[in-house]
């Protein structure tokens, strides 16, 4: 319809954690002509669903992500299982994403053994009636998409000096270009923004070299025209203030967890005295790392594919 704009929220789950994978997830929606104000349409909800559409750090936690889960049910459109809506939703297909597997341990990340669902039908429904009621104020969500990039791969960037803040930009750009392609038209993205960059371009991967027009660069907001892609705009705290980055934040949420805690379990076969641990930095991530360690040595299980490692030359990020 004239005058309809693709509009996409990006944003990031585990950028600084020592295990388990960085998610980068995009949600796409188009914005009718027919809505009162694109701005609008895209302002985090008030009342009720603002319990269901926030930002993931205030709204799920490590071990109680059923929202997460709810969200990536609905967007996706599968019901089949967990594995089944992660193999939906990831812009990488399977064998491409098992690639750095080595072949004696790759459970660690694809066991699905023990997994179900945890999110009620009754919230699906819920959702799904959330949904419906942003379309009808002229928001139709088009539909999520997960860039996973697993320790190994993190570990490989960090040998080459790339920073993480780099890998989850580039992430971000992968995502934006496979929502233009999948809807063959020019869109408007919203990112998180990516460690303290304020400028962006220098440090751009898929999308360096294309022509760049800077609309505005700050610590709040650095915003970008770039033609044949669309209005790409980094904004800090995006995930609390805007309805697309406050749902992919949930989404990621959910798949990083969920990824998480198949490394763990995969531990916990063969140590079961290993307690359950998130992933991040805090004493129950930092028990579990040295409980496992004898182990993890014993079984030939190699150091880039469990924990990450710092990048060379490591250093404040380019601004």
């Amino acid at each position: 319809m004239s005058g309809d704009v693709v509009e996409v929220g990006i944003d990031e789950n585990g950028l600084g954690p020592r295990l388990g994978p960085l998610i980068v997830t995009a949600v796409a929606a188009r914005v009718h002509a027919s809505a009162t104000s694109r701005r609008a349409a895209l302002l985090r909800p008030r009342g009720r669903l603002r319990e269901r559409i926030g930002d993931s750090k205030d709204l799920i936690s490590f071990g109680d992500s059923a929202l997460g889960e709810a969200w990536a049910r609905v967007l996706s459109g599968i019901d089949e299982g967990p594995d089944a809506v992660v193999a939906a939703l990831a812009v990488d297909a399977r064998t491409k994403l098992r690639e750095p597997c080595p072949d004696d341990h790759a459970a660690q990340c694809w066991n699905t053994e023990g997994e179900g669902w945890e999110a009620p039908a009754e919230l699906s429904a819920t959702l799904r009636a959330d949904r419906a009621r942003l379309e009808r104020r002229g928001l139709e969500i088009l539909g999520a998409h997960v860039a996973i990039v697993c320790t190994r791969r993190l570990n490989e960037s960090a040998a080459r000096g790339v920073s993480r803040f780099e890998v989850d930009l580039h992430a971000m750009e992968r995502l934006m270009l496979h929502v233009r392609d999948l809807h063959g038209t020019e869109i408007d993205a919203t990112c998180g923004k990516v460690g303290g960059y304020h400028s962006y371009p220098a440090v751009f991967g898929p999308l360096s070299g294309r022509l760049v027009a800077v609309v505005e660069e700050g610590r709040a907001r650095s915003e970008y025209s770039l033609p044949g892609l669309g209005r790409v705009a980094f904004v800090r705290d995006a995930d609390a203030s805007h309805l697309l980055v406050s749902l992919a934040s949930l989404v990621g949420k959910w798949v990083r967890d969920l990824l998480t805690r198949r490394v763990t379990r995969y531990h916990r076969a063969h140590e079961p005295s290993l307690p359950e641990a998130s992933g991040y930095h805090d004493p129950i991530t930092a028990r579990f790392v040295a409980a496992s360690a004898l182990s993890r040595r014993a079984r030939g299980v190699p150091d880039d594919c469990f924990e990450r490692r710092a990048r060379e030359g490591k250093g404040a990020p380019r601004a």
